[in-house]
């Protein structure tokens, strides 16, 4: 080893790091200084990809939780020659590949976007149960490691507590943190806001746990390399690191760990810019530089990295030649592909709560896509994921054969878990709850519409119908939050998001064939907690006449020249069918009645379809168990919704339809009195 190098490699990106916050007046350089020994040590020694195909499936992957950091990873990956000169002289402006907070980019080796902390490494820990699910399929051989990079910060966040509980309890030994504890964080110092000690709290939840200083470079490498070695457990590296390192006033005295390095260019503390830079071996004039020892110690590098991954992919070679079937396996499920689903054959009772028509869609799924892991927050019984459980078994340390996650009560953890199998490849991530607690889940939602992540989230006891347990579990605003995700588009320019409030069992099975079709960007299917009437049928399937949802909405009911055209999702779309009965027998009506299980696809079809579903020349009247705004962009300013603007009340379900307004025949009475003022 060359201890030189080693110390010009750490001391290039911390000057990097200092250039690029400096340069872009934003920024945080005292972290990314900090954590610039370990980077090196990892990326150079022990750190396992192919420089030449940065998309290799069976590579080792790097995620950060503190995307503050990003300069630290721009700055490493710099040098394995990932970004130009240009990139990281650009960090943080319009149309740069570097931003303030990394985003996908896994040519370029960033594996997941941070910034919201604790999310980067629980991220970390849903990859590392991706390898271990694929490993028990497919032989020992996929032995790749993730390594996750926390601050103080991350630590804190509440989120940690369920990653870390879940990554112990799983025994998740090729999961690797590094813990870039330097005492410091944004507005103060770490000992102002806790007194825990970390290391017990981890290894309570059995976790190995080691801590060394972050600047020393053996004890860096004894760290890794016995992370590596661990066979029981995930490893937390505590590094005690300097916030900071390397930055000196303008009379070349220290000026480290200082909380105002944290995050602001160090030129406006009471470090000197220029003599910070001199200090770490850089010319303040080309800041960007790569030091020319760095340069050929790294081209060599890269070079060793190549023909390492070439002997490692000799070896799969030979697994693939004496494998074939699993080989087949194997590349089907990194595709990304699904196999061939008949959705209709699912057969379902008449009158299901549309969670139970999704349990046995989970059935059927279960024996018959092999790479999907569905998880739980503790209520597979209630929201109905026990249909997939029944036909496996869940995921336990030693023995990740089986397909779900008891993810125990932690609706945020468990997202971010699902985001993290996602961005590992190769299996589909399903997370289960009630509608109500998404709010839990909201971070997670967010960042799997960012990554453009095909997470499918379930969400049960979708209305005030939850009836007994009362308003802190009736959802009645949630619907509203995620459907605003329908009208954000995302870096793609498409919707970020799809939500499915499907109206019945058969449209249940469509909801879950648009769930699972729909690959980059996450599902969540709004499901009801009692029976729903079926709705008629026209013909002889009632599965064929629901596969119209697949267009956002379609009519369920439809004559020539109605009178008025009522629309609906969910359960709502059977009470409005109650009512048309009345207004069609009783007042001599004629009444369409529109399904629109997903108002984003609906809004992506032409606009003449549209308007053969929802004219704008007849009377529109909407009925929702949620706020109005769930339909008034359906219905325009001169329709009418009629919908809830208050919590729950603890009742029988058919007490609260009843007191709510929600039978079919007061509906018909709302529709009556709104078409007086027509």
């Amino acid at each position: 080893m060359n201890t030189k190098i080693d110390q010009q490699s750490a001391d290039n990106i911390r000057a990097l790091a200092v250039a690029m916050v400096e340069k872009a007046n934003s920024g945080h350089p005292g972290g990314p200084m900090g954590g610039a020994d370990f980077m090196h040590i990892l990326y150079s020694e022990f750190f396992n990809f192919d420089p030449s195909d940065m998309t290799w499936a069976f590579r080792d992957r790097f995620f950060m939780d503190a995307g503050h950091l990003s300069t630290l990873m721009y700055a490493q990956y710099y040098l394995l020659g990932n970004y130009k000169k240009e990139d990281v002289a650009n960090f943080r402006q319009w149309g740069s590949i570097t931003p303030g907070h990394p985003e996908v980019d896994v040519a370029r080796g960033i594996e997941n976007t941070s910034g919201p902390l604790g999310q980067g490494h629980t991220m970390g820990v849903g990859a590392a149960i991706a390898a271990k699910f694929l490993k028990a399929r497919f032989g020992n051989w996929m032995d790749h490691k993730v390594y996750g990079f926390i601050s103080d910060g991350g630590v804190q966040e509440e989120i940690s507590q369920g990653a870390g509980r879940i990554a112990g309890h799983l025994g998740l030994n090729n999961f690797i943190m590094f813990y870039d504890s330097n005492d410091i964080q944004l507005s103060t110092s770490t000992d102002e806001v806790t007194s825990e000690d970390t290391a017990m709290k981890y290894e309570a939840w059995g976790w190995k746990v080691v801590t060394i200083d972050g600047h020393n470079h053996d004890e860096i490498r004894k760290a890794l390399k016995d992370a590596n070695a661990e066979t029981e457990k995930p490893t937390l590296i505590i590094g005690k690191t300097i916030m900071g390192k390397g930055c000196v006033s303008a009379d070349d005295s220290i000026f480290e760990g200082e909380c105002e390095l944290h995050g602001q260019p160090i030129g406006a503390t009471g470090a000197d810019y220029a003599k910070t830079l001199l200090n770490l071996g850089a010319n303040p004039e080309t800041p960007f530089d790569i030091y020319e020892d760095v340069s050929v110690f790294y081209k060599e590098l890269l070079e060793r990295k190549i023909e390492e991954a070439k002997s490692k992919k000799v070896d799969i070679s030979i697994w693939r030649e004496a494998n074939p079937e699993l080989a087949t396996k194997l590349d089907f499920f990194l595709s990304g592909e699904l196999p061939e689903l008949d959705f209709e054959k699912i057969e379902h009772k008449a009158g299901l709560a549309s969670r139970a028509a999704s349990s046995g869609v989970l059935g059927y799924l279960a024996e018959n896509v092999e790479n999907m892991i569905v998880s739980s927050a503790d209520l597979s019984n209630s929201d109905k994921t026990d249909g997939f459980l029944k036909k496996t078994h869940a995921l336990k340390k030693g023995d990740f054969s089986g397909s779900f996650l008891q993810a125990g009560v932690a609706e945020l953890t468990m997202s971010c878990i699902a985001n993290g199998i996602a961005l590992h490849g190769g299996i589909i991530p399903v997370v289960a709850t009630f509608f109500v607690f998404s709010d839990y889940m909201k971070p997670a939602i967010r960042l799997s519409g960012i990554q453009e992540l095909g997470v499918k989230y379930v969400w049960t006891h979708d209305a005030f119908r939850v009836g007994e347990d009362g308003p802190t579990h009736q959802p009645v605003e949630q619907e509203a939050q995620i459907r605003l995700l329908e009208k954000l588009k995302n870096h793609s320019g498409n919707p970020s998001f799809l939500a499915l409030r499907p109206a019945d069992s058969a449209e249940t099975s469509v909801a879950w064939k648009m769930a699972l079709e729909n690959k980059n960007t996450p599902t969540g299917l709004i499901l009801s907690r009692q029976g729903i009437k079926d709705l008629p049928t026209k013909g002889s399937s009632r599965y064929q006449e629901a596969l119209a949802a697949e267009k956002g909405g379609y009519l369920v009911k439809e004559v020539e020249n109605p009178d008025v055209v009522l629309v609906a999702n969910g359960s709502e779309v059977a009470t409005l069918v109650a009512a048309a009965e009345i207004l069609e027998s009783e007042n001599g009506l004629r009444v369409n009645i529109a399904s629109v299980i997903s108002e984003g696809v609906f809004r992506l079809q032409s606009k003449e379809y549209q308007q053969s579903v929802i004219p704008k020349n007849k009377p529109l009247f909407g009925l929702t168990a949620g706020l109005p705004v769930n339909l008034e962009g359906l219905v325009g300013d001169a329709g009418k919704v009629f919908g809830l603007d208050h919590f729950g009340y603890s009742a029988p379900a058919t007490i609260l339809d009843d007191k709510f307004g929600f039978t079919g025949e007061k509906v018909s009475q709302q529709v009556l009195e709104y078409l007086k003022t027509e």
